[in-house]
């Protein structure tokens, strides 16, 4: 059977349990550490870029990257110049050889534009691929909503989905 359009696969991979938490929130406390080899810092146009062997890591995620822009939503109680403090994240695209760890999964894909008002997370690029254990789904554009955990796959049209899901069970007998 060929399936046309877009495969929705709902609440996560055959070895997880259904998410309830939202996880845009987990993290919000926590710091976030970022080494490149090169920034570029615009506060006219509210973005960062790290360009160059980046490693970001906030607690138990890491992206690593060739470069990484993290554009900022300023706070609108400050009528001053931006600083420490006075504005959110609201974006971060991750470019080149992009690796994400995040939530007992790992992602490999040429491009990834994480939105932090929405948690949804979009794979893009040939060979996009998150795995989870044995588990694994890939495709041309991979989008996560990491609220719910719902994942839709896409393809290119040339090359196919792929799912490879394991039910845990020890084989036949």
């Amino acid at each position: 059977m060929l399936i046309a359009g877009p495969v929705t696969i709902p609440s996560g991979y055959a070895d997880e349990k259904p998410r309830d938490t939202d996880t845009r929130n987990l993290a919000k406390d926590q710091k976030i550490h970022i080494t490149a080899n090169k920034l570029i810092s615009d506060n006219d146009a509210d973005y960062a870029e790290f360009i160059g062997n980046v490693r970001a890591t906030q607690g138990d995620t890491v992206i690593t990257a060739d470069r990484l822009k993290i554009f900022a939503k300023r706070n609108p109680d400050n009528k001053v110049t931006p600083g420490l403090g006075t504005e959110s994240i609201n974006k971060i695209i991750a470019s080149g050889n992009v690796k994400i760890n995040f939530d007992n999964r790992v992602a490999v894909t040429p491009q990834a534009v994480y939105n932090t008002e929405t948690g949804v997370l979009v794979l893009s690029g040939d060979n996009s691929r998150i795995v989870s254990g044995n588990d694994s789904i890939s495709g041309e554009k991979i989008t996560l909503y990491r609220t719910t955990g719902r994942i839709i796959v896409e393809s290119s049209g040339e090359k196919r989905v792929e799912a490879v899901f394991y039910s845990g069970e020890k084989g036949l007998k």
